[in-house]
Protein backbone atom coordinates (compact mmCIF):
# COMPACT_ATOMS: atom_id res chain seq x y z
CA UNK A 1 0.00 0.00 0.00
CA UNK A 2 1.62 3.28 -0.72
CA UNK A 3 0.86 6.96 -1.17
CA UNK A 4 -2.58 7.70 -0.05
CA UNK A 5 -2.49 11.89 0.17
CA UNK A 6 -6.34 12.09 0.46
CA UNK A 7 -8.11 13.05 3.09
CA UNK A 8 -10.71 11.08 4.92
CA UNK A 9 -11.27 7.49 4.27
CA UNK A 10 -8.41 6.91 2.04
CA UNK A 11 -6.09 8.77 4.56
CA UNK A 12 -7.69 6.70 7.00
CA UNK A 13 -7.47 3.57 5.28
CA UNK A 14 -3.38 4.73 4.70
CA UNK A 15 -2.95 4.86 8.94
CA UNK A 16 -4.49 1.46 9.26
CA UNK A 17 -2.36 -0.38 6.91
CA UNK A 18 0.62 1.56 8.58
CA UNK A 19 -0.58 0.27 11.83
CA UNK A 20 -1.19 -3.45 10.23
CA UNK A 21 -4.59 -2.90 10.97
CA UNK A 22 -5.39 -4.63 7.49
CA UNK A 23 -9.09 -5.43 8.34
CA UNK A 24 -10.06 -2.08 8.86
CA UNK A 25 -7.96 -0.93 5.90
CA UNK A 26 -10.29 -3.67 3.86
CA UNK A 27 -13.37 -2.34 4.48
CA UNK A 28 -12.66 1.36 4.62
CA UNK A 29 -11.08 0.84 0.80
CA UNK A 30 -13.41 -1.48 -0.54
CA UNK A 31 -16.34 1.21 -0.78
CA UNK A 32 -14.06 3.46 -2.48
CA UNK A 33 -12.33 1.65 -4.46
CA UNK A 34 -16.00 0.38 -5.73
CA UNK A 35 -16.67 3.98 -6.77
CA UNK A 36 -13.99 3.53 -9.57
CA UNK A 37 -10.91 5.43 -7.43
CA UNK A 38 -8.02 4.08 -8.85
CA UNK A 39 -5.66 4.46 -5.74
CA UNK A 40 -8.35 2.69 -3.68
CA UNK A 41 -8.37 0.07 -6.47
CA UNK A 42 -4.55 -0.53 -6.34
CA UNK A 43 -4.21 -0.46 -2.45
CA UNK A 44 -6.90 -2.95 -2.40
CA UNK A 45 -5.33 -4.99 -4.82
CA UNK A 46 -2.16 -5.23 -2.90
CA UNK A 47 -4.01 -6.20 0.07
CA UNK A 48 -4.91 -9.56 -2.06
CA UNK A 49 -2.20 -9.94 -3.28
CA UNK A 50 -0.20 -9.61 0.13
CA UNK A 51 -2.90 -11.95 1.89
CA UNK A 52 -3.41 -8.86 3.98
CA UNK A 53 -6.68 -9.06 5.98
CA UNK A 54 -7.81 -11.02 3.36
CA UNK A 55 -7.46 -14.38 2.00
CA UNK A 56 -4.23 -14.07 -0.75
CA UNK A 57 -5.93 -14.16 -3.89
CA UNK A 58 -3.56 -12.92 -6.75
CA UNK A 59 -6.61 -13.13 -9.28
CA UNK A 60 -8.39 -10.43 -7.23
CA UNK A 61 -5.47 -8.94 -7.39
CA UNK A 62 -4.94 -8.68 -10.87
CA UNK A 63 -8.52 -7.61 -11.39
CA UNK A 64 -8.05 -4.53 -8.67
CA UNK A 65 -4.73 -3.76 -10.77
CA UNK A 66 -6.35 -3.23 -13.85
CA UNK A 67 -9.13 -1.13 -13.17
CA UNK A 68 -6.98 1.29 -11.74
CA UNK A 69 -4.09 0.59 -14.66
CA UNK A 70 -6.33 1.30 -17.34
CA UNK A 71 -7.51 4.49 -15.46
CA UNK A 72 -3.68 5.64 -15.69
CA UNK A 73 -2.67 4.60 -12.46
CA UNK A 74 0.94 3.99 -13.11
CA UNK A 75 1.96 1.86 -9.52
CA UNK A 76 -1.22 -0.67 -10.97
CA UNK A 77 0.76 -0.23 -14.11
CA UNK A 78 3.49 -1.28 -13.05
CA UNK A 79 1.92 -3.90 -10.55
CA UNK A 80 -0.42 -5.29 -13.32
CA UNK A 81 3.51 -6.36 -15.36
CA UNK A 82 4.87 -7.85 -12.29
CA UNK A 83 1.76 -10.37 -12.35
CA UNK A 84 1.72 -10.66 -16.21
CA UNK A 85 5.68 -11.48 -15.99
CA UNK A 86 5.40 -13.81 -13.02
CA UNK A 87 2.29 -15.74 -14.16
CA UNK A 88 0.41 -14.77 -10.71
CA UNK A 89 -3.62 -14.68 -11.19
CA UNK A 90 -3.03 -14.71 -14.89
CA UNK A 91 -1.02 -16.73 -17.17
CA UNK A 92 2.37 -15.61 -18.24
CA UNK A 93 2.57 -13.50 -20.76
CA UNK A 94 5.42 -11.19 -21.47
CA UNK A 95 3.80 -9.29 -24.26
CA UNK A 96 1.20 -8.17 -22.08
CA UNK A 97 3.72 -7.50 -19.18
CA UNK A 98 5.80 -5.06 -21.73
CA UNK A 99 2.78 -3.30 -22.19
CA UNK A 100 2.03 -2.52 -18.79
CA UNK A 101 5.33 -1.85 -17.71
CA UNK A 102 5.87 0.49 -20.63
CA UNK A 103 3.16 2.55 -19.62
CA UNK A 104 4.02 2.74 -16.25
CA UNK A 105 7.55 3.40 -17.90
CA UNK A 106 6.30 6.46 -19.82
CA UNK A 107 4.78 7.75 -16.70
CA UNK A 108 7.93 8.09 -14.98
CA UNK A 109 8.05 5.05 -12.91
CA UNK A 110 11.60 3.33 -12.49
CA UNK A 111 10.80 0.19 -11.75
CA UNK A 112 8.88 0.07 -15.17
CA UNK A 113 12.17 1.20 -16.74
CA UNK A 114 14.17 -1.18 -15.41
CA UNK A 115 12.01 -4.20 -15.93
CA UNK A 116 11.42 -2.80 -19.85
CA UNK A 117 15.19 -2.79 -20.03
CA UNK A 118 15.59 -6.31 -18.42
CA UNK A 119 13.05 -7.31 -20.96
CA UNK A 120 14.70 -5.86 -24.34
CA UNK A 121 17.71 -7.63 -22.23
CA UNK A 122 16.47 -10.61 -22.50
CA UNK A 123 14.08 -10.77 -25.60
CA UNK A 124 11.18 -11.25 -23.26
CA UNK A 125 7.93 -10.12 -25.31
CA UNK A 126 10.07 -8.39 -27.57
CA UNK A 127 13.06 -9.38 -30.09
CA UNK A 128 16.22 -8.54 -27.90
CA UNK A 129 17.53 -5.38 -28.36
CA UNK A 130 20.18 -4.49 -25.87
CA UNK A 131 20.93 -1.20 -27.02
CA UNK A 132 17.10 -0.07 -26.23
CA UNK A 133 17.33 -2.13 -22.86
CA UNK A 134 20.84 -0.25 -21.62
CA UNK A 135 18.25 2.95 -22.64
CA UNK A 136 15.13 2.42 -20.49
CA UNK A 137 18.30 1.04 -17.56
CA UNK A 138 19.63 3.82 -17.43
CA UNK A 139 16.70 6.22 -17.32
CA UNK A 140 16.08 4.01 -14.11
CA UNK A 141 19.43 4.39 -13.12
CA UNK A 142 19.51 7.85 -13.44
CA UNK A 143 16.88 8.24 -11.16
CA UNK A 144 18.40 6.57 -8.46
CA UNK A 145 16.49 2.98 -8.84
CA UNK A 146 19.25 0.86 -7.02
CA UNK A 147 17.95 -2.47 -8.91
CA UNK A 148 18.68 -0.27 -12.35
CA UNK A 149 21.85 0.68 -11.10
CA UNK A 150 23.05 -2.67 -10.08
CA UNK A 151 21.75 -4.01 -13.65
CA UNK A 152 23.75 -0.90 -15.56
CA UNK A 153 26.97 -1.95 -13.59
CA UNK A 154 26.80 -5.53 -14.86
CA UNK A 155 26.18 -3.86 -18.40
CA UNK A 156 29.49 -2.55 -17.77
CA UNK A 157 31.10 -5.03 -16.46
CA UNK A 158 29.94 -7.33 -19.49
CA UNK A 159 30.01 -4.46 -21.97
CA UNK A 160 26.49 -4.95 -23.48
CA UNK A 161 24.31 -2.72 -25.63
CA UNK A 162 27.10 -1.17 -27.13
CA UNK A 163 28.83 -0.31 -23.55
CA UNK A 164 32.51 -0.09 -23.24
CA UNK A 165 33.51 -3.17 -21.06
CA UNK A 166 34.48 -1.12 -18.14
CA UNK A 167 34.98 -2.39 -14.37
CA UNK A 168 35.70 1.19 -12.97
CA UNK A 169 32.19 2.65 -14.33
CA UNK A 170 30.67 -0.60 -13.05
CA UNK A 171 31.67 -0.33 -9.55
CA UNK A 172 30.64 3.19 -9.50
CA UNK A 173 27.26 1.83 -10.20
CA UNK A 174 27.25 -0.78 -8.20
CA UNK A 175 28.37 1.87 -5.21
CA UNK A 176 25.42 3.36 -5.78
CA UNK A 177 23.33 0.60 -5.90
CA UNK A 178 25.49 -1.11 -2.44
CA UNK A 179 24.90 2.33 -0.76
CA UNK A 180 20.84 2.34 -0.94
CA UNK A 181 21.08 -1.25 0.56
CA UNK A 182 20.51 -3.57 -1.64
CA UNK A 183 22.04 -6.76 -0.91
CA UNK A 184 23.22 -7.94 -4.71
CA UNK A 185 25.19 -4.43 -5.58
CA UNK A 186 26.40 -5.00 -2.06
CA UNK A 187 28.02 -8.78 -2.79
CA UNK A 188 29.22 -7.46 -6.18
CA UNK A 189 30.90 -4.48 -5.35
CA UNK A 190 32.72 -6.65 -2.48
CA UNK A 191 33.79 -9.08 -5.27
CA UNK A 192 35.14 -6.17 -6.98
CA UNK A 193 37.30 -5.35 -4.08
CA UNK A 194 38.21 -8.77 -3.62
CA UNK A 195 39.54 -9.26 -6.77
CA UNK A 196 41.32 -5.64 -7.45
CA UNK A 197 38.79 -4.93 -10.74
CA UNK A 198 37.92 -1.37 -11.27
CA UNK A 199 39.08 -0.52 -7.67
CA UNK A 200 42.11 -1.09 -5.53
CA UNK A 201 42.34 -4.56 -4.51
CA UNK A 202 41.21 -4.62 -0.54
CA UNK A 203 39.95 -7.69 1.09
CA UNK A 204 39.14 -5.62 4.51
CA UNK A 205 36.66 -3.61 2.05
CA UNK A 206 35.62 -7.06 0.76
CA UNK A 207 34.49 -8.09 3.90
CA UNK A 208 32.42 -5.10 4.65
CA UNK A 209 30.45 -5.35 1.62
CA UNK A 210 29.88 -9.31 2.17
CA UNK A 211 28.96 -8.83 5.68
CA UNK A 212 26.18 -5.83 4.36
CA UNK A 213 24.73 -8.46 1.99
CA UNK A 214 25.26 -11.52 3.91
CA UNK A 215 23.53 -9.90 6.85
CA UNK A 216 20.29 -9.65 4.76
CA UNK A 217 20.86 -13.01 3.86
CA UNK A 218 22.50 -12.86 0.31
CA UNK A 219 23.29 -16.42 0.21
CA UNK A 220 25.90 -16.01 -1.42
CA UNK A 221 27.51 -13.27 0.25
CA UNK A 222 27.25 -15.35 3.24
CA UNK A 223 29.48 -18.16 1.04
CA UNK A 224 31.76 -15.71 0.17
CA UNK A 225 31.84 -14.12 3.91
CA UNK A 226 32.38 -17.79 5.09
CA UNK A 227 35.42 -18.09 3.21
CA UNK A 228 37.27 -14.97 4.30
CA UNK A 229 36.67 -16.11 7.62
CA UNK A 230 37.94 -19.63 6.72
CA UNK A 231 41.07 -17.86 4.79
CA UNK A 232 41.64 -14.86 7.10
CA UNK A 233 41.01 -12.24 4.25
CA UNK A 234 39.60 -9.25 5.34
CA UNK A 235 39.35 -10.49 8.73
CA UNK A 236 41.26 -12.46 11.34
CA UNK A 237 40.84 -16.36 10.95
CA UNK A 238 37.98 -17.71 12.51
CA UNK A 239 36.75 -21.50 11.42
CA UNK A 240 33.36 -21.17 13.66
CA UNK A 241 32.62 -18.38 12.20
CA UNK A 242 33.43 -19.22 8.86
CA UNK A 243 31.09 -22.70 9.26
CA UNK A 244 28.26 -20.50 11.18
CA UNK A 245 28.18 -18.47 7.58
CA UNK A 246 27.97 -21.57 5.64
CA UNK A 247 25.20 -22.99 7.46
CA UNK A 248 23.23 -19.69 6.94
CA UNK A 249 23.73 -20.28 3.57
CA UNK A 250 23.14 -23.75 3.61
CA UNK A 251 19.96 -23.54 5.20
CA UNK A 252 18.45 -21.58 2.24
CA UNK A 253 19.55 -24.81 -0.11
CA UNK A 254 22.28 -23.01 -1.42
CA UNK A 255 24.88 -25.73 -3.32
CA UNK A 256 28.07 -23.82 -2.04
CA UNK A 257 26.95 -23.23 1.41
CA UNK A 258 25.60 -27.00 1.67
CA UNK A 259 29.10 -28.22 0.64
CA UNK A 260 31.44 -25.84 2.18
CA UNK A 261 29.61 -27.04 5.17
CA UNK A 262 29.71 -30.79 4.60
CA UNK A 263 34.09 -30.08 4.24
CA UNK A 264 33.68 -28.28 7.91
CA UNK A 265 32.24 -31.32 9.13
CA UNK A 266 34.00 -34.34 7.06
CA UNK A 267 37.65 -32.23 8.27
CA UNK A 268 36.44 -30.87 11.42
CA UNK A 269 36.98 -27.12 10.67
CA UNK A 270 35.23 -24.91 13.21
CA UNK A 271 33.06 -27.80 14.25
CA UNK A 272 32.86 -31.51 15.27
CA UNK A 273 34.24 -33.79 12.67
CA UNK A 274 30.97 -35.71 12.07
CA UNK A 275 30.50 -38.07 9.06
CA UNK A 276 26.92 -38.36 9.36
CA UNK A 277 26.30 -34.50 9.02
CA UNK A 278 28.96 -34.12 5.86
CA UNK A 279 27.02 -36.88 4.54
CA UNK A 280 23.80 -35.27 4.94
CA UNK A 281 25.44 -31.49 3.70
CA UNK A 282 27.09 -33.33 0.56
CA UNK A 283 24.34 -35.29 -0.21
CA UNK A 284 22.06 -32.04 -0.48
CA UNK A 285 24.66 -29.87 -2.63
CA UNK A 286 25.02 -33.25 -4.80
CA UNK A 287 21.25 -33.14 -5.37
CA UNK A 288 21.63 -29.94 -7.26
CA UNK A 289 24.57 -31.20 -8.85
CA UNK A 290 27.21 -29.61 -7.40
CA UNK A 291 30.59 -31.39 -8.52
CA UNK A 292 32.70 -31.55 -5.60
CA UNK A 293 30.10 -32.74 -3.57
CA UNK A 294 30.13 -35.40 -5.72
CA UNK A 295 33.43 -36.42 -5.36
CA UNK A 296 33.40 -36.05 -1.58
CA UNK A 297 30.23 -38.27 -1.39
CA UNK A 298 32.30 -41.30 -3.31
CA UNK A 299 35.53 -40.27 -1.18
CA UNK A 300 33.58 -40.70 2.30
CA UNK A 301 31.47 -44.07 1.16
CA UNK A 302 35.06 -45.64 -0.43
CA UNK A 303 37.26 -44.67 2.71
CA UNK A 304 34.49 -45.71 5.18
CA UNK A 305 36.43 -43.57 8.22
CA UNK A 306 33.50 -41.33 9.08
CA UNK A 307 30.59 -43.44 7.47
CA UNK A 308 30.31 -47.27 7.15
CA UNK A 309 32.11 -48.53 3.80
CA UNK A 310 30.51 -48.73 0.47
CA UNK A 311 31.65 -49.43 -2.70
CA UNK A 312 28.37 -49.39 -4.79
CA UNK A 313 27.54 -45.71 -3.36
CA UNK A 314 31.47 -44.88 -3.62
CA UNK A 315 31.33 -45.85 -7.65
CA UNK A 316 27.97 -44.45 -8.10
CA UNK A 317 29.31 -41.31 -6.83
CA UNK A 318 32.71 -41.14 -8.43
CA UNK A 319 30.77 -42.10 -11.64
CA UNK A 320 28.35 -38.96 -11.53
CA UNK A 321 31.63 -36.41 -10.77
CA UNK A 322 33.31 -38.51 -13.73
CA UNK A 323 30.49 -37.61 -15.99
CA UNK A 324 30.35 -33.82 -14.93
CA UNK A 325 34.42 -33.35 -15.75
CA UNK A 326 36.30 -34.38 -12.82
CA UNK A 327 39.60 -35.85 -13.89
CA UNK A 328 40.40 -37.36 -10.21
CA UNK A 329 37.08 -38.82 -9.96
CA UNK A 330 38.27 -40.94 -13.47
CA UNK A 331 41.41 -42.10 -11.51
CA UNK A 332 39.45 -43.07 -8.17
CA UNK A 333 36.47 -45.01 -10.12
CA UNK A 334 39.10 -46.76 -12.16
CA UNK A 335 40.85 -47.85 -8.79
CA UNK A 336 37.41 -48.51 -7.09
CA UNK A 337 36.20 -50.95 -9.72
CA UNK A 338 39.77 -52.92 -9.74
CA UNK A 339 37.82 -54.33 -6.47
CA UNK A 340 34.85 -54.91 -7.64
CA UNK A 341 32.73 -57.28 -9.62
CA UNK A 342 31.13 -56.85 -13.33
CA UNK A 343 27.97 -57.25 -11.42
CA UNK A 344 28.51 -54.56 -9.21
CA UNK A 345 30.16 -52.12 -11.76
CA UNK A 346 27.28 -52.92 -13.95
CA UNK A 347 24.32 -52.02 -10.66
CA UNK A 348 26.07 -49.37 -9.85
CA UNK A 349 26.27 -47.73 -13.20
CA UNK A 350 22.59 -47.89 -13.52
CA UNK A 351 21.95 -46.26 -10.40
CA UNK A 352 24.08 -43.52 -11.59
CA UNK A 353 21.83 -43.65 -14.60
CA UNK A 354 19.34 -43.48 -12.94
CA UNK A 355 20.52 -40.49 -10.59
CA UNK A 356 21.41 -38.48 -13.68
CA UNK A 357 18.12 -39.29 -15.77
CA UNK A 358 16.15 -37.78 -12.34
CA UNK A 359 17.72 -34.58 -12.00
CA UNK A 360 17.89 -34.10 -15.91
CA UNK A 361 16.49 -30.43 -16.39
CA UNK A 362 16.88 -30.06 -12.83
Amino acid sequence: MVHIAAAGPLEDAQTAYNNADYETALRLLMPLADQGIPNAQFNLGVLYANGQGVTLNNGEAVRWYLKAAEQGYSDAQYNLGVMYYNGFGVPQDYAQALKWFRKAADQGSTGGQNYVGMMYMEGQGVPLDQVEAVKWIRKSADQGYAIAQRNLGSAYIDGLGGLPQDSVIAAQWYRKAAEQGLPIAQYFLGSLYFHGEGVPKDYVEAAKWDRLAAEQGLAEAQVDLGHKYENGQGVSQDLTEAAAWYRKAAEQNNAMGQYNLGVCYNLGKGVPEDGKEALNWYLKAADQGQLDSQFNLGALYSNGSLVPQDILQAHMWFELAKRAGDMEARTRLEDLEKQMSPDQIASSTWRANKWADAHTGR
